[in-house]
């Protein structure tokens, strides 16, 4: 799998050569990372930090709260590396502080060792600083306490000139069970699909810079297919990950969904389509991920419009049932203080809403409560809240998995009664 990286410096996105030399300045990172962060995860290296000459660190917070990030670069001590566990990071990479005493107190599960090889020897400080330490062996000893390693081959970074999969075979060995990302040189779609069948990822930078490599053949690289026709499946999930339908894509149809973050595919019979192109129910793609054979696809969009199926129901299967239903209707309802329709009120109400919330809390709050019931009216009430601020039942789970990844954990005091 290819993990498209960005390397920052003084607020720039930055490709050097050899880990020195400058060769690309693109600017904000932002663009970027909305283009990256379709197809996985984004690592973020901030090189002013790995060199200790400054951080971008209010940068690659903001950068936290917009995608799934892999934080890395002037890492090195334990409150450094909790606070960015804190502040979103999905992953942080540790290089030059990655000892045994340092990663013990870390959950080994969102920690990555960087081992950057130069001239056969582990470097670190940004690369600056050379050791008598073989990349191989520090594999072996920390491969207990870290989900994964990456490995650069720094004197390939940035060359274009191809990466050494010997090596790269040599490194997956050593790791054991973690997963092995390989950087420095990754050039081509072949790279990136010999790198998947040896069992490691690619982080690609100066590659998809350049334009030598899209994004979408480097992703798509480890594809195969069994059609004659060389189609893929596709999963269509919403937000939620609810099946929307079942779609085929081809290598054109991946290339240009990704290229321009739609629902695009392939129709069998009909050749390419744009979903909504017609009918308006237009699909923004918001992730593309290939499964564990290599042989299917699925797409997570937002629905427009009347809904993914033809018939005009969300879903191939019909509308949405439950607590999303109720969410969908009552996002449409429109305030109105003299309706019949509760939901219109409250939306048009906000001390009413406000007084509701209050009153059903507290009865679900007492200790002979019905509970089922008064929690389906504080979920009732809840909802109605979320739909007058423009809010959804998503942004509520984004937001409990953005806590649920924190490390740091605060007491549970309750507020003085007002």
């Amino acid at each position: 799998m290819i993990l498209p990286s960005i390397d920052l410096q003084d607020g720039n996105a930055v490709q050097l050569v050899g880990g020195e030399r400058l060769a690309i300045n693109a600017g904000d990172p932002m663009p970027l990372l909305e283009s990256f962060a379709v197809v996985g995860e984004v690592p973020v290296v901030d090189l002013d930090a790995a060199r200790g000459e400054g951080s971008n660190a209010d940068l690659i917070r903001t950068m936290c709260r917009r995608a799934k990030v892999r934080v890395g670069g002037g890492i090195r001590d334990v409150a450094t590396a909790r606070r960015w566990l804190d502040d979103g990071a999905t992953r942080i990479v540790i290089g030059t502080a990655a000892e045994p005493e340092l990663l013990a107190q870390l959950p080994c599960e969102r920690v990555v060792v960087a081992l950057d090889e130069k001239q056969g020897s582990v470097v670190t400080h940004g690369w600056r600083q050379s050791t008598d330490r073989n990349v191989f062996d520090r594999m072996r000893e920390l491969r207990g306490l870290c989900s994964g390693f990456l490995v650069t081959f720094v004197d390939r970074e940035g060359r274009l000139e191809g990466t050494d999969l010997e090596r790269a075979a040599e490194a997956v060995a050593a790791a054991g069970d973690a997963r092995v990302t390989i950087a420095g040189g990754v050039t081509t779609a072949a790279e990136v699909a010999a790198l998947d069948r040896l069992g490691a990822d690619a982080q690609v930078g100066m590659a998809l810079y350049s334009g030598e490599l899209s994004l979408a053949d480097a992703f798509a690289a480890p594809l195969v297919s069994d059609r004659a026709d060389g189609l893929w499946p596709t999963v269509v999930v919403d937000e939620a990950g609810v099946a929307l339908g079942l779609c085929w894509s081809s290598a054109d149809s991946l290339g240009q969904a990704i290229a321009q973050r739609r629902g695009i595919y392939q129709s069998r019979k009909r050749g390419l389509w744009i979903k909504g192109q017609t009918s308006g129910a237009t699909q923004e793609l918001l992730a593309v991920a290939i499964d564990c054979d290599r042989d299917a696809l699925r797409f997570t969009v937002k629905q427009s419009g009347s809904g993914f199926c033809h018939l005009e129901s969300r879903s191939c299967w019909g509308d949405d049932e439950g607590m999303r239903r109720l969410m969908r209707r009552m996002t449409a309802v429109q305030p109105d203080a003299s309706s019949a329709s509760l939901t219109a009120r409250l939306l048009a109400t906000p001390e009413l809403l406000a007084a509701k919330l209050r009153e059903e809390a507290a009865e679900l709050a007492q200790p002979d409560a019905d509970v089922v019931a008064e929690a389906a009216d504080v979920l009732y009430f809840t909802m109605a809240r979320l739909a007058a601020a423009g809010a959804t039942l998503e942004d509520v789970d984004a937001e409990l998995q953005r806590r649920a990844g924190r490390v740091s954990r605060r007491p549970c005091v309750a507020k003085e009664s007002r």
